[in-house]
């Protein structure tokens, strides 16, 4: 006698929870917003945030949760600057969420929410006002390195 499997029709395979992305969650720009440039982030404290928002001319897309302000500007912003110490660059717009490191009481779904839209139709800050400003307002002198002349 010859044994032979048959499948059964009513069998299931368990559910086998998939391993979570690891990458922090890119933010995400609102519909209809062209970020042809592509697009990185600048995190600032809350309280340098809203100085920020006073101060300069033009702002852009701007995420915020409980700790930091996120503000969109063109990919590349890093290259050749140093931001100064406290504030984070986030190359990609992608942002880890913080409550990893700690317990939060009511953590927000979804991370850093939009809090400020820009009034055209370009989601970025201008990144040199931003870095001179944040410079100015953690007491840091702006520091950067020429590029090549090839």
């Amino acid at each position: 006698m010859e044994l032979r499997h048959i499948p059964d029709s009513q069998a299931r395979t368990p559910s086998v929870p998939r391993p979570r992305d690891r990458r922090p969650a890119r933010l995400a720009l609102p519909v209809g917003l062209s970020a042809a440039l592509g697009y990185d982030a600048v995190g600032t404290s809350r309280e340098h945030g809203e100085r920020i928002m006073r101060c300069l001319p033009r702002v852009g897309c701007v995420f915020a949760d409980d700790e930091r302000w996120w503000w969109i500007v063109p990919s590349g912003s890093h290259i050749g600057v140093t931001w100064p110490a406290g504030t984070r660059y986030a190359v990609g717009a992608r942002v880890a969420e913080p409550s990893w490191t700690r317990t939060r009481p009511n953590p927000r779904p979804g991370g850093p929410r939009l809090i400020h839209g820009p009034d055209g139709d370009s989601p970025y800050t201008p990144p040199i006002p931003l870095y001179f400003l944040i410079c100015r307002l953690v007491g840091s002198p702006p520091l950067w390195s020429l590029g090549s002349a090839n």
